[in-house]
Order: C-alpha cells, then structure tokens, then sequence
C-alpha cells in the first residue's frame, strides 16, 4: 500500500509518498481500506517539528479517516461495513495511508447522510467540540455559550452542538465567515476584527476556546459567576488555571480522546439533522503537500480532507 511519510521536520515538502507493508489487524481490531483522511492544524505543527507527540521522524501523520472494513477480528464490524472514527489518539494511527488498522472500538458505522469525505471530516472536530461542550462544559438548555474561532474546524461544529442543547450561542469570526457561521445556527456573531469581544459578551456559562493566544485569558470578564472556561489549546497553563479558579471561575483543557460513547453521538446528531460538518477543500492522496501548505496559512473554514 501507499502512505505518506517523512524522514526529517521542515515544510510541506517533507511530505514523501512510499510503498510500505500493509498492517495486520490483531484481536479487536479490523483492516480498514480507506477512502479519505481528514487533516487537523495539530498535523501541520508535528510534521514541522514543533512538538514530539508521536516521536521524532520517520512517521506516518494522521488520525482521521472514513472507509470500508476488510479485515475484521472482532464481531463488531463486518468486512464491507462503512466506517469512521478516530483511532489511536494521540499515538500515531498513521492515517496519512491506504490502508489502516484500528480497534473496532474507535470507530463507528458511517451516517448514510454523509459521504467518506464528510464522515472524515467529523472526528477530531467533532470529538474535540462534543468533549469540550457536554462532558467538560455540561451544557445545557438554555446556557449561554460563546464559541471562539465558530468557522474553524471544532468552533464550527461546536456551534451546531451547542444549539442541538439547547444553548444561546455566541460566536466569534471574521468579517468574511459572519454568513456561514451565522447559517450554522449562531445566536450571535461578533466580528473580532472590529470588536473587543472581551467588552461586549457578559454572562457566558461556558466559553470553548479554539484559538490560544491570550484568547482564554481575556475571556475571563464574560463568564458569569461560576462560569467555565474549556480550552483546546492552552489546556497544561498552569498559571492560567490558577488565574480563574481564584477568581471563582472553573477551567478546563481538552485532550481528546477517541471516545466511542462521544462519537456515536456525534452520529446521532448527524442522522437527527442536528450537525453537518463543512469541507472547505479536498486534495487528492498525491496532493497532500499542497494540502499542507493551505494547512499552514490558517484561517480555514472548515475541515480540508485527503481523498484516495
């Protein structure tokens, strides 16, 4: 089979295809043949080197995929089932391939609503927005919520959660996102190029952060009393934490995890009509480094995906 590997850190041409042994599924686990890999920003950072989460190169990116059983060596899948999910987070699932062998646990039947290239869209996001939102932030009906960056990849499907419980939304986005995010449900959009939002949002029970920065710091002031912060991406600031829980504020960091209970909600919400997940642009298999390079430059709406 064909993955996608690199030997050093560096830019997207570091990217390399090669031949390489198809893996065997053990006990619990099925073959999956895949048809389309989602890509995240966290991949873009490992593959230029910024932090050593799955060790240093060579290594197969990825985590996110749709496909078709082959092999199955557990009763829950069957070969030729659809399915989607995460596996193996934050070990390397090594994705970035044709072919990929993961625990039946970690994934899930694929909606009929939703194509592979959708379906593997959804899983990161998803899983790091629904984890955020009803586990971490337990949101409920009538909660007001404020989403930052609520066009990117987990902001825009955090909204759609959000909603789907009941929650007043509010949500953060640039001039050029205010029509999609709005279409997505958003209660409220507040442009950040324009507005402080820190001087206009108050009495928000939980804000996900999906930006870093000083974003979860300066959004201290909204929170009501007993507010929660979730964040995915400043969740190790100690000082931070301290900051909020002394201002009797709760804090709260993300590390997703490939929950099967999370995902099979997430299908729910998929075949309820609750949640749809947005594609900015695919790249076939042999353009992963021009997907990259798209990665790099940020601001995306949406989810870019791999299709093979």
């Amino acid at each position: 089979m064909r993955v996608i590997t690199q030997h050093t850190t560096g830019g997207p041409e570091v990217l390399t295809i090669v031949e390489a042994p198809e893996p065997r599924p053990l006990p619990t686990e099925v073959l999956v043949r895949v048809r389309a890999i989602g890509l995240n920003p966290l991949e873009a950072r490992l593959r230029a080197g910024e932090f050593p989460l799955i060790g240093p190169p060579p290594f197969v990116l990825g985590w996110d995929i749709s496909g078709v059983v082959e092999q199955a060596q557990t009763g829950r899948f069957r070969p030729g089932d659809e399915v989607f999910g995460m596996p193996l987070f934050p070990r390397a699932a090594r994705a970035y391939a044709e072919a990929v062998s993961a625990p039946a646990l970690h994934l899930a039947p694929k909606p009929a609503s939703l194509s592979h290239v959708e379906a593997a869209a959804l899983p990161i996001v998803g899983l790091t927005a629904w984890q955020g939102l009803v586990d971490l932030g337990g949101v409920t009906e009538g909660d007001r919520v404020l989403v930052h960056g609520g066009g990117g990849g987990v902001g825009h499907v955090a909204i759609q959660i959000a909603k789907a419980l009941g929650a007043h939304v509010t949500a953060t986005a640039g001039r050029s996102k205010r029509e999609f995010v709005e279409a997505l449900g958003a209660d409220e959009v507040i442009d950040y190029t324009a507005v402080d939002f820190a001087e206009t949002v108050r009495d928000i029970d939980v804000a996900l952060d999906t930006l870093g920065g000083d974003t979860a710091a300066r959004s201290l002031p909204v929170l009501r009393p007993g507010g929660h912060l979730v964040t995915a991406v400043a969740d190790d600031d100690v000082e931070l934490a301290a900051r909020f829980e002394s201002a009797g504020m709760r804090f709260s960091g993300i590390a997703v995890d490939p929950d099967p209970v999370a995902l099979r909600g997430l299908v729910t919400l998929v075949e309820q009509g609750e949640l749809r997940v947005h594609v900015q642009e695919t790249f076939p298999f042999e353009r992963v480094a021009d997907a990259h390079r798209l990665l790099d430059e940020g601001h995306l709406q949406g989810k870019l995906v791999l299709t093979i």
